[in-house]
């Protein structure tokens, strides 16, 4: 019976990590659809505008939430008045942040030497309150597993966001169509999340909500500080090369990791409550984070890396010649997405399993590393600060993953057995690519030479792995398949907490 439910639990993170992975992409479509239309409609300029805004407008948002929705699934026996008392605390955060952005938005503005810069981030900051609204219930939703409700309410901010951007633009509303297509997506996924999941606002009481509060705080410091190194090398590019740098930069941060995200974010949605299930168990939580880091490398590393190596052809064709600029970044910054998708798992599992600390300081210390790193490198223009990235991240990640295979007993010769098909295929694909490069006649049209290149090296990245390691793949496809085969025994993202706090200790038990 114990077996049975550690399968279930299995079939359940497949079958979320599939819900994420078929909403989002769908949803993706028409974002990558519009984007390439508002890219071709707007200017750099627009971008570096709404780019400045975003500086900081991911610091207000993280103080919105507060870490509340990750305390939520974590601490799964909170009463209803106490989710009621911290959506009071979130919704208060949201209103003082944006009366807050009032004052503040002329100095920002008056930084960067861009007076239209002072109503944008106002208007941008009125997002924050559907946000706040929406934290408790999306939290509540993640506890209980109902990722496949959360895919769809992501699916529709995704699209709703897309096509009121894609409409501002056509229309001439210029960096305005950034800004509202954001707030309005917001706000559509707050109804919806509120119509599946409503939350009452309850006066707050310290005594009563101590221990959520006190563990929000040990992820506060630490997300702000991930949050800021995040955002460095916009800063920098902006205040130092100006905001035409800034909206080349910018555009090709967003296009190296739109791959990224919508992989990586696939799983480290949903995984953390998995995870948490099993924190007791170093040999699970071994098997998790290796069959985690082959997947994930599996499907972002042909797409960010194939990303640069066509970035050349891509850009010219899909933007037109202003865009130019962005080649060289995208170029660096693709091929280091590939070393940041694996990389981002191994904080997500030291968090879930109780090891905030260590995640914090070493937030802190990217803080301190990246910032310089950024600076050195603008001295190169935007691809020195592209550099910067590569120069700079793998000191912050190497404490990381040391303090996790010294946590779950994992050796460094296993999880690298782990990457070997996605680095022996992505080789092949790199050759392929770079050989047809060096083929194809100069008086072939661009477009034509761009699906050539796509073509071989997907191609190549297939047979690669058919011929290397055709045992692993169909061992995988064998793990997704599972998924669905028996998902009528299976009902676990329905189930109320305590069910699930019955199920998961079940699983420790047996393990």
């Amino acid at each position: 019976m114990q077996a049975t439910t550690t399968q279930e639990l299995d079939r359940s993170l497949v079958r979320s990590v599939a819900w994420n992975t078929v909403c989002d992409w769908t949803s993706q479509v028409v974002s990558w659809a519009s984007f390439l239309v508002v890219m071709r409609l707007l200017t750099p300029a627009d971008f570096g505008i709404a780019a400045m805004a975003a500086l900081l407008l991911p610091y207000m948002q993280q103080m919105t939430t507060f870490g509340i929705a990750r305390a939520i699934i974590a601490l799964r026996d909170l009463s209803e008045d106490q989710l009621a008392q911290l959506s009071t605390v979130s919704f208060l955060s949201a209103v003082a942040l944006l009366a807050l952005s009032v004052p503040c938005s002329p100095l920002l503005a008056a930084f960067f030497k861009t007076p239209q810069l002072s109503r944008v981030l106002i208007i941008s900051c009125l997002g924050l309150i559907p946000l706040g609204l929406q934290v408790v219930p999306s939290g509540v939703l993640a506890r209980d597993l109902r990722f496949r409700l959360l895919s769809l309410c992501g699916a529709a901010q995704a699209a709703s966001s897309a096509i009121v951007t894609l409409a501002m633009a056509y229309f001439g509303c210029g960096y305005w169509a950034l800004v509202v297509g954001n707030v309005a997506g917001t706000v559509v996924r707050m109804v919806l999340v509120l119509k599946a999941r409503p939350c009452k606002l309850a006066l707050p009481k310290l005594r009563v909500i101590r221990e959520p509060l006190t563990f929000c705080r040990q992820l506060v410091v630490s997300t702000l500080a991930f949050s800021s190194y995040q955002r460095i090398d916009n800063f920098t590019a902006g205040k130092v090369l100006g905001q035409s740098a800034l909206g080349l930069y910018g555009s090709a941060w967003a296009l190296a990791n739109v791959p990224l995200e919508k992989i990586t974010t696939l799983v480290v949605t949903v995984i953390p409550s998995y995870l948490a299930a099993i924190q007791d168990q170093p040999s699970e939580l071994r098997r998790y984070l290796r069959t985690l880091t082959e997947a994930v490398a599996l499907a972002a590393f042909p797409a960010t890396v194939g990303l640069g190596l066509i970035a050349h052809e891509l850009v010219p064709f899909a933007f037109g010649h202003k865009w130019d600029g962005m080649i060289r970044p995208l170029q660096v910054l693709s091929f280091y997405a590939a070393f940041r998708s694996v990389a981002a798992i191994p904080p997500k599992l030291l968090t879930s399993i109780g090891n905030a600390r260590t995640v914090m300081w070493n937030d802190l210390l990217a803080l301190i590393l990246l910032p310089v790193a950024f600076y050195l490198g603008s001295f190169r223009g935007i691809a020195g600060i592209a550099w910067g990235w590569v120069a700079a991240y793998p000191l912050v990640a190497l404490p990381i993953y040391r303090k996790t295979f010294q946590t779950i007993g994992m050796r460094t010769t296993e999880y690298i057995r782990a990457l070997l098909p996605a680095l022996e295929a992505t080789a092949a694909m790199i050759l392929a690519v770079v050989s047809v490069k060096h083929s194809l006649p100069a008086t072939w049209p661009l477009p034509l030479r761009l699906l050539t290149e796509i073509a071989a090296g997907a191609t190549a990245y297939m047979v690669a792995l058919v011929v290397r390691h055709r045992d692993r793949m169909t061992a995988l496809i064998s793990i997704a398949a599972s998924a669905w085969t028996t998902r009528s025994q299976s009902k676990l993202p329905q189930v109320r907490s305590s069910e699930v706090n019955s199920k998961s200790q079940a699983v420790i038990e047996t393990r």
